[in-house]
């Protein structure tokens, strides 16, 4: 009777400890909003197609990643992502360039075979992690065009001050993504 007494407690103490480890990530944030652009471009009517934006693997996680050095990463209790980063990105990059372009012919791959974009974009980040008092992203985007064959490649790199809470590097990461966007509405209008 005592043992079954005894096995209880400690499951219902587990139990406990679960729901409240559960619940101790109470914050979930989100970079899917599509920043507002800082001028728009009208003279643009071409099909654009985006393909998924390629992040690396400690951004799989739904925990917020931070690095303590140039090898080591954490993650933080205190707040999660709400949604997968490459997908959430990507509908991110959709939606601003949709904004930039003021036009709703930009698609998300596989966008069909009814509709073949004239221009093609692959982003492909590498680093975007906060480190220190700053949030950095690296990463370079490829545009061509598909008639043309004609494409263009860049590198991108931005570091953006932050403080050390979680609201804080969160905001720094939605202002350095916001700056690729600009820099990808650009390579995209040259064509």
């Amino acid at each position: 009777m005592q043992n079954t007494v005894i096995k209880k407690s400690i499951g219902f103490a587990i139990l406990t400890a679960m729901i409240c480890g559960c619940a101790a990530t109470s914050n979930y944030y989100i970079l899917s909003t599509a920043s507002k652009p800082s001028a728009v471009y009208t003279q643009h009517q071409k099909t654009i197609g985006i393909e998924k934006v390629s992040v690396p693997k400690y951004l799989f996680k739904r925990e917020i990643a931070i690095a303590k050095s140039s090898s080591e990463v954490a993650f933080l209790s205190d707040g999660s992502w709400a949604e997968d980063m490459d997908e959430g990105l990507t509908q991110r990059l959709v939606g601003f360039i949709q904004k930039k372009f003021n036009q709703p012919q930009v698609y998300e791959y596989p966008w069909g075979v009814d509709v073949q974009p004239n221009i093609k974009v692959r982003v492909q980040i590498t680093r975007y992690i906060a480190e220190g008092n700053f949030v950095y992203l690296d990463a370079n985007w490829h545009i061509e065009d598909l008639q043309t064959h004609q494409s263009e490649a860049q590198l991108f790199s931005v570091k953006v001050p932050t403080k050390n809470d979680t609201k804080s590097i969160v905001a720094a990461m939605d202002q350095a993504f916001g700056k690729f966007e600009e820099s990808i509405a650009q390579g995209i209008h040259r064509f």
